[in-house]
């Protein structure tokens, strides 16, 4: 590959984190809720932009819903990459700017959610022709939700699942470093939660 080709591959993949991070931003649960309720969801609740807290707003099945959004923002922009013809690295880099695009939007001055739905929707579509790592890492956070009954601490487990699983299922090493990151960042997101866990204070689901 010449200078220029580098020049070249370099640009689209700054043009794909570009689209990554803005399709990522689309801040669903602030929108709705502003629309539904006609107030700031980061002033309820937790201060969280995620489905979660708009599903404490707006009742369970808004929650769902936007959690489902949440997760098509993320995986979509990915399949796109693909339909484009980049390649694993590009789709990689695309996917974990979408996360950063949900978790740190500048529509909302950076104040964005915790991106776990966000991150599963790219987990599944970092390879959609292998689901197996997203579905075990789905299974796991439905486990431990069901029966740890915090949403943070099963959020966490699932992820690092999904990640666990990918290379055991033969998924290319870009997706799983990626994957390894956002789990990461995913427990930084968390910080607050776990302080609560260990104190105590952490609200169960019921």
């Amino acid at each position: 590959m010449n200078h220029e080709d580098e020049v070249e591959v370099l640009e689209m993949a700054l043009i794909w984190l570009m689209l990554g991070y803005l399709a990522g931003s689309s801040p669903t649960g602030y929108l709705v809720v502003k629309y539904l309720k006609g107030v700031d969801i980061r002033d309820h609740g937790s201060g969280n932009v995620g489905a979660t807290n708009a599903g404490r707003i707006l009742g369970r099945n808004w929650g769902i819903a936007i959690a489902l959004f949440d997760m098509l923002k993320g995986g979509i922009i990915v399949w796109i990459a693909w339909a484009a013809g980049a390649g694993h690295m590009t789709m990689a880099l695309t996917g974990a700017a979408a996360v950063l695009g949900h978790n740190y939007p500048f529509w909302l001055h950076y104040r964005g959610g915790k991106g776990v739905a966000t991150t599963f929707g790219v987990f599944a579509f970092f390879d959609f022709f292998n689901p197996w790592p997203a579905l075990i890492g789905g299974a796991v956070w439905y486990l431990m939700l069901r029966y740890a009954k915090y949403v943070s601490i099963s959020s966490m487990i699932g992820l690092f699942a999904a990640t666990i699983a990918m290379p055991i299922f033969g998924m290319p090493r870009p997706y799983y470093i990626a994957a390894l990151l956002l789990s990461c960042l995913s427990i930084w997101r968390h910080r607050s939660n776990i302080v609560r866990i260990l104190e105590g204070s952490e609200v169960k689901i019921d």
